[in-house]
């Protein structure tokens, strides 16, 4: 890594100005250096529920400004790839947070890596050391061919997570680049995330992120959390600076962050705040004060991935029995705290917020 400082932007907004600022953001952080112009560029979408949520998800605004960015510095290979998980479905979240019509907007080709009928899976080996992955994934390490050769730009939002204790750009990838075992890695999910940035820097010719705070999310994220209006936006080329500076908004010492902190040894980018040039606001004073916490399915979870009852796991996530958990955390997530609790949260949002008229007029 340069002895040079990574530099990220941070750019106070509002609602009549935002797709504008996320083009101040770009311009701050140098997007026009940091992708290759002969390549095509990947939109990596973050959706962390298929469910409307205020701070969960990549928001519409988020989605268009990011497009106009990077058409206006003359990207305009643009396509977007989506994955599922356990627990959320890509096809119904981009028509319920409202991305689908943004995508249709700029006819931005949507692709689906969790379709084998869209894209191949192929298998990978990493040039760097990997912590972990070649351990979890002993018969190979197995990524999407198509994202090969390609920039991609990351779209998370300013939030906490039960898991690893903020999540931005670094954990953006997680879906992508992992198949459907990615759950095997939970426990050292730290590591999985330093070699998923390796592997990136190694198959992408550029890397690129915008995170979106103008709605962030405190509390067992990265879903069930506490939305906070702070109408910021972030960029940043350095996806462990951008984190980084994040978790320092949120109040958190982003060196004692595990992932942050090995991404910043491993010398993928740069971690500690004195090497970060931060170009817009000062942050040096912000302080969301925000808590991680605990809800019950994370709980339960924490027993067999943390707690000795983690000699288990092999039996329960490596077998037909994970559908258990599964159906569990479907059940809790989508059919208990939502309708009961998240529902009206989303709902006061959407009703009282700058941001929630914002969302209704997409």
């Amino acid at each position: 890594m340069s002895n040079s400082k990574s530099v990220v932007a941070v750019v106070k907004t509002n609602p009549e100005n935002v797709l504008a600022d996320y083009f101040k953001a770009a311009e701050l952080a140098g997007l026009q250096s940091a992708l290759d112009p002969n390549a095509a560029t990947i939109l990596k979408d973050n959706i962390s529920w298929h469910l409307p949520f205020p701070g969960a998800n990549t928001v519409p605004w988020q989605l268009e400004g990011a497009i106009k960015a990077l058409k206006g510095n003359g990207f305009n290979d643009l396509v977007a790839v989506h994955n599922n998980t356990v627990v959320t479905n890509p096809y119904v979240g981009g028509k319920l947070l409202k991305l689908k019509p943004v995508y249709e907007k700029y006819n931005i080709p949507e692709h689906f890596n969790n379709d084998p009928k869209d894209l191949k899976w192929v298998e990978y080996a990493p040039k760097a050391e990997m912590l972990v992955l070649k351990k979890i994934y002993n018969e190979g390490i197995k990524i999407p061919e198509f994202f090969i050769g390609k920039n991609i730009v990351h779209l998370p939002t300013v939030k906490t997570h039960i898991y690893t204790t903020t999540t931005g750009s670094m954990k953006n990838a997680f879906g992508g680049l992992l198949n459907t075992k990615r759950h095997y890695t939970h426990s050292v999910i730290h590591k999985t995330l330093v070699d998923l940035l390796h592997i990136q820097k190694e198959i992408h010719p550029g890397i690129f992120a915008f995170m979106d705070g103008t709605t962030c999310g405190s509390g067992p994220g990265p879903r069930t959390m506490t939305p906070h209006v702070k109408n910021y936006v972030l960029a940043s080329a350095d996806q462990v600076a951008i984190d980084a500076v994040a978790a320092k908004m949120m109040g958190f010492d982003p060196m004692k962050i595990e992932y942050i902190r090995l991404g910043h040894e491993h010398e993928l980018g740069h971690g500690r705040l004195e090497e970060i040039e931060v170009k817009g606001e000062d942050i040096s004073e912000i302080n969301f004060k925000f808590e991680v916490g605990d809800n019950f399915a994370s709980t339960f979870g924490d027993l067999f991935w943390f707690s000795p009852l983690k000699v288990l796991q092999k039996l329960l996530f490596h077998t037909p029995l994970v559908y258990i958990f599964v159906f569990g955390s479907a059940m809790y997530h989508d059919r208990l705290w939502y309708p009961s609790k998240g529902r009206k949260v989303f709902n006061d949002w959407l009703e009282n917020t700058e941001w929630g008229e914002l969302f209704k007029k997409y």
